[in-house]
């Protein structure tokens, strides 16, 4: 039989706080859009606005025009990295982040290698990138090219091939704050002019996640990357961090230094988008998500904007704009104290006057008491 293990333990509400204060969310803070960015790993980017939501619930004095003004500079970038999603990242990051995840990348071809067969994948490439780095190009135009080369071969496999073969960024105007643009891509060397790296080891990672998202597991980081084997790295690690474990006895690790506030520090309301990475980069989302709401910040395949309340998932929200007018919708799983319910009407009326150019507003509320 093993040991007890004599690891100190961190409740629910104590990581919750933790995890809470890596990520800007106990406090608004005033670093800069990029620095949040580069301290956050990336923003979750499968939409457009998502990113600029994320930093308006954590940044003081944030506006939308301060991430677009980033990605229109190309100091930051939109790619597929951790969990073959698609990331604003700093330009740094380009090229840090998708290095280390690209092994992953490169395995999801097997779901596509009967559309694949025949295809020289090596060539691929090659032709993908040339075609790119020649002019940012749209997925249909590109996906027409390697028709020329492939014709018996899946559309979507090649497509995807060559995302997952390339680094492949969006261009500007996609993902600009009140700008439209079809998705064109090129390669993160082309867009931001500067030479691929060698693949890192994940070391530095780690010690960047555990600042971001710890304490945190093996598996966390795991589910947060989209990787697999990453103990090595935290055994290499050990001597330079902090042991807990959770309430169930699993092992955390964290950065001695970094902040670990008292379980009972204020959490103010804050309005998330759907994808936010907080509820995604676990694992065991119980420091986030109450056992009572697993599963309902999201339907099927759609995610929900939610809502936290005490630091934890208390309900979802929508936005619509009409013209001059817009009207937040919030919708509880459970009753709101008045205090509760002010202060999220407070939050609520910050999100509009930042994240709308309306002139007039409403805030309705409704209760979800069934999932």
């Amino acid at each position: 039989m093993a040991p007890k293990s004599t690891n100190p333990v961190l409740g629910t509400r104590a990581l919750n706080r933790a995890t809470l204060e890596r990520q800007l969310l106990l406090r608004r803070d005033g670093r800069s859009a990029k620095d949040a960015v580069a301290h956050l790993l990336g923003l979750q980017a499968q939409n457009v606005k998502p990113p600029y939501f994320q930093l308006a619930a954590r940044l003081d004095g944030f506006v939308p025009g301060d991430l677009s003004a980033l990605m229109a500079g190309r100091e930051t970038g939109r790619l597929v990295t951790m969990r073959s999603t698609l990331h604003t990242h700093t330009a740094d990051d380009c090229f840090t982040l998708r290095p280390l995840v690209q092994a992953a990348r490169e395995r999801e071809l097997k779901l596509f290698r009967e559309g694949l067969t025949g295809v020289d994948l090596d060539r691929l490439t090659a032709y993908s990138r040339e075609l790119v780095e020649e002019r940012p190009r749209p997925v249909k135009e590109l996906r027409e090219a390697l028709l020329t080369c492939w014709p018996d071969a899946d559309p979507l496999a090649l497509t995807v091939a060559a995302r997952c073969l390339l680094p492949l960024v969006q261009t500007t105007p996609r993902g600009l704050w009140g700008r439209s643009g079809q998705v064109t891509l090129t390669t993160a060397e082309h867009w931001f002019g500067r030479p691929a790296l060698q693949v890192p080891a994940p070391d530095a990672t780690v010690l960047r996640y555990l600042g971001a998202f710890g304490p945190a597991s093996v598996k966390d980081m795991q589910t947060w990357s989209g990787l697999t084997r990453l103990r090595d790295a935290f055994e290499r690690l050990r001597p330079r961090l902090s042991v807990f474990q959770d309430e169930n006895g699993v092992e955390l690790f964290d950065l001695p230094d970094a902040p670990r506030p008292d379980e009972n520090t204020p959490a103010p309301p804050r309005f998330l988008p759907e994808f936010d990475n907080l509820l995604l980069s676990h694992a065991d989302r119980a420091r986030i998500v109450p056992p009572a709401y697993r599963g309902r910040a999201s339907h099927g395949n759609v995610a929900h904007r939610v809502l936290l309340v005490d630091g934890f998932l208390a309900g979802i929200w929508r936005l619509t704009e009409t013209g001059d007018r817009a009207v937040l919708t919030v919708e509880s799983f459970g009753k709101l104290s008045r205090r509760q319910g002010t202060e999220v009407s407070e939050e609520g009326e910050r999100l509009l006057a930042t994240m709308t150019s309306a002139t007039s507003y409403d805030i309705r509320y409704g209760s979800l008491t069934r999932g």
